[in-house]
C-alpha cells in the first residue's frame, strides 16, 4: 500500500506544478501594461504645414477622416487609454497655428482614444508612423498640409512689392519732415535721415502688346480668319512679370529643424536654432539688395526633407542654393569652417564622406512619410542627373565664399570639399553646403552663440556671392507665376 500511495502522491505534485505553469501567463499578463504609453507630445506649426507628433513605448495604430461644414480632422487611435500625456496636446496648439483652431480629446470607446482637430482651413493630412530612432521613441505623425499649395514666386514678388512701398513712404515720411521743419520759424532743422534705397518698380510701364499683328504691310486678307488672338497683360501685370525675370532667386537652407535638432554642441545649443539664426541673417542682409529676393526652405522650427529643400528651390528656379550648417564630428577638437559642394564620384576627403552620410540621414531622424517614397524615389532619380557644369559653377560659388569665411576666423580646409550631400543635388543650380563652424568643439559652440560671430559668417556669404555674381553673371530667366 505504501508504494501506490507514493506514486499517487507524485502524480499529484506533478498535477499541481502543471496548473502552476499554466496560471503563470495569464497572472503575468494580467498584472502588465495594459497599452502602450504616450511619453511625448510635440506640435510643430509652420506656415508650409503643421505637424503633431505622439511619441509612445509601443507602436500605435491610427484611422482617420475628414468632415466639413464645420471642417475637421478625426483620428482614432486603436489600443490606447486616456492619459494626462495626451491631455497635454490640449495646452500645444497655439492660437496662432495656420491650420488648428482647437483640439479635443476621448475615449470614443474601450481602448479607443479619439482626436479631433478643428481646422482654419481645408488641409490634405498625411498621417503615418516612424519606428524608433536616434533619441525617439515610437512616432505617430499628423502632418496637415494646405489643400492648395501656395505659389512660392508669387509669394516673392508680394514681398518685394511690399518692401519698395514700404522703402518709399520711409522717404516720403522723412522729407515730410523735413519740410514740417523748414516751414516752422525758429525750429533748427535737423538732418534728414538717409532715405531707403529707391524702389525697383519701373517708372513707366511698357505698353501693352497690340491685340493682333498683321502679318505683313499690304498683304492681302487671309484666306481664313485668323485665331484671336490672347488677350494683352495689363501694364501692371506686364510690370511685374518683368520684375519677376529680373529678379535674382538665392534659396537660403537652413539645416535640420523640427523633430531633427541636428548636432548639439556640450552646452546644449542646437545646430537647427544656430543656423536659422543665421539663415534669417543672411535673408535680411542679401534682401537689401532691391534685385534679390531670398527664399528660405524653412523660416521657424520646423522640419522639412531633404528633396523638399531641393524642389523648393526648383520651383522658383533659384538661381543659388546655400545650406548653412553647424556640424559636429567625433573628436571634439575638430574646428574650423568648411564649404563643400556635389560629388560626382567619390568624397574628396574621409571627413566629407562621413559628414555627407550623417547629414543625408536627417530625413530618418526628422521623419518622412513612407507611403510617399515612389514619389520620393522619382524625384531623386531626377536629381542624380547632376550635371558637371553644375558642380563645376558650385565649386566657382563655393570657392568666393570659402575666401570670404577664411577673413572671419579659422578654416577646416582650405578648399572646397565634395561629398554625395542629397541636399546639394539640383541639376540646375550651383549649390553649396557651408559648415559656419564645429558645434562639437567648446569653443567654437560659444561663437556660434555669439550673434556678433554670426553677423560676421553672414557678411562673409554675402561678399561672396555678390564676388561670384560680379565674374558669373546670373542668366536670364523667364519665370511664370503659378
Amino acid at each position: 500500500m505504501t508504494r501506490p500511495q507514493k506514486h499517487g502522491g507524485r502524480r499529484e505534485a506533478l498535477r499541481r506544478m502543471g496548473a502552476l505553469v499554466l496560471a503563470i501567463p495569464v497572472v503575468a499578463r494580467a498584472a502588465g501594461p495594459q497599452g502602450p504609453t504616450i511619453v511625448a507630445v510635440r506640435v510643430w506649426p509652420a506656415s508650409d504645414y503643421t505637424r503633431v507628433t505622439l511619441e509612445s513605448d509601443r507602436p500605435l495604430a491610427a484611422r482617420h477622416f475628414l468632415t466639413s461644414n464645420p471642417n475637421r480632422l478625426v483620428i482614432d487611435i486603436d489600443g490606447l487609454e486616456l492619459s494626462p500625456g495626451l491631455r497635454e496636446l490640449l495646452g500645444k496648439i497655439k492660437p496662432d497655428d495656420p491650420y488648428i483652431a482647437g483640439v479635443r480629446v476621448g475615449q470614443n470607446q474601450p481602448r479607443v482614444v479619439r482626436i479631433v482637430l478643428d481646422l482654419k482651413q481645408l488641409v490634405e493630412p498625411q498621417i503615418f508612423t516612424i519606428a524608433p530612432v536616434a533619441a525617439y521613441k515610437n512616432r505617430l505623425v499628423f502632418d496637415l498640409y494646405p489643400a492648395q499649395e501656395r505659389d512660392p514666386l508669387l509669394a516673392l514678388i508680394l514681398e518685394k512689392e511690399t518692401a519698395e512701398r514700404a522703402a518709399a513712404q520711409s522717404v516720403q515720411d522723412a522729407l515730410g519732415e523735413l519740410i514740417g521743419r523748414i516751414e516752422r520759424p525758429g525750429t533748427p532743422v535737423a538732418k534728414a535721415p538717409a532715405p531707403a534705397p529707391a524702389p525697383a518698380t519701373t517708372t513707366t510701364p511698357p505698353p501693352a502688346a497690340p491685340a493682333s499683328t498683321p502679318s505683313a504691310a499690304g498683304s492681302a486678307p487671309a484666306p481664313t480668319p485668323p485665331r484671336p488672338a490672347a488677350p494683352a497683360p495689363t501694364p501692371a501685370a506686364q510690370e511685374r512679370q518683368d520684375k519677376l525675370d529680373r529678379l535674382i532667386v538665392i534659396a537660403i537652407d537652413p539645416g535640420h529643424g523640427g523633430e531633427d535638432p541636428g548636432a548639439v554642441g556640450p552646452s546644449g545649443l542646437r545646430e537647427k536654432d544656430v543656423v536659422l539664426a543665421i539663415g534669417l541673417k543672411l535673408r535680411e542682409r542679401l534682401n537689401a539688395n532691391r534685385n534679390i529676393r531670398v527664399l528660405m526652405t524653412r523660416d521657424a522650427d520646423f522640419f522639412v526633407p531633404l528633396h523638399e529643400r531641393v524642389r523648393k528651390a526648383q520651383r522658383v528656379q533659384a538661381d543659388l542654393f546655400v545650406s548653412i550648417h553647424a556640424d559636429a564630428f567625433l573628436n571634439p577638437q575638430a574646428r574650423g569652417a568648411s564649404v563643400f559642394a556635389l560629388s560626382s564620384g567619390g568624397a574628396s576627403s574621409a571627413a566629407a564622406r562621413w559628414m555627407a552620410q550623417r547629414e543625408n540621414a536627417a530625413d530618418a531622424v526628422g521623419g518622412v512619410n513612407l507611403t510617399r517614397v515612389k514619389d520620393t524615389q522619382v524625384l531623386r532619380a531626377l536629381l542624380d542627373m547632376s550635371t558637371s557644369a553644375q558642380i563645376k559653377d558650385s565649386l566657382k560659388l563655393g570657392n568666393e565664399v570659402l575666401g570670404q569665411i577664411g577673413r572671419v576666423g579659422r578654416l577646416h580646409k582650405r578648399q572646397v570639399e565634395q561629398a554625395g550631400f542629397a541636399v546639394l543635388k539640383a541639376p540646375d543650380i550651383p549649390s553649396i553646403l557651408v559648415e559656419t563652424a564645429f558645434i562639437s568643439n567648446p569653443e567654437e559652440e560659444s561663437k556660434l552663440r555669439d550673434p556678433d560671430y554670426q553677423d560676421r559668417i553672414v557678411e562673409a556669404v554675402a561678399t561672396g556671392i555678390a564676388r561670384y555674381f560680379a565674374k558669373n553673371p546670373p542668366l536670364a530667366r523667364q519665370r511664370s507665376l503659378g
